[in-house]
């Protein structure tokens, strides 16, 4: 779709926001009719609430802006492939169009660990796009859990 990548920016600045605050960086942005109505980080350290995935806070934003659980007529843009618990909110949401950006390899529902949006659901379909700006979502990722890793080795925090 032409505008993929500007809104996938967005969500990009979304996870760099989460960088900073020391969550795991994944943001999103969701989309009605051409227009950003809600956007998320990471809030899972923040409000102590593994809940707190950017998917889901950028749902229940949009669901509040639009008055309505059905989000119908949106795309949500994520930089990191949805877990289970978000891509099951997305189909109970009536997402239209779910795009996100660096597979991830422990808990990805669209075929990384498991596959739950491909598969024919009774309820609703999303139509998914993958890949937009992968090497970025990605490196973002790679340098949050390096710094980890590095304070982890240290003893000390490294900002």
């Amino acid at each position: 779709m032409p505008f993929d990548e500007a809104f996938m920016k967005e969500a990009l600045i979304e996870a760099e926001l989460a960088f900073a605050k020391r969550e795991v960086p994944v943001g999103a942005v969701l989309v009605h009719k051409g227009e950003i109505i809600a956007r998320a980080h990471n809030l899972v350290e923040t409000l102590s609430d593994a809940t707190a995935h950017a998917e889901l806070l950028c749902l229940k934003n949009g669901a509040e802006v639009l008055g309505n659980w059905r989000l119908l007529e949106t795309t949500l843009y994520c930089t990191l492939e949805p877990c289970p618990m978000c891509a099951g909110a997305m189909i109970h949401s009536r997402l239209e169009r779910l795009v996100w950006g660096a597979p991830d390899l422990r808990c990805g529902a669209h075929g990384s660990w498991v596959n739950l949006l491909d598969a024919e659901h009774p309820i609703h379909q999303i139509q998914v796009t993958s890949g937009i700006f992968k090497e970025e979502c990605a490196a973002l990722m790679k340098d949050f859990f390096k710094i980890r890793r590095e304070e982890k080795n240290s003893g000390k925090v490294v900002r």
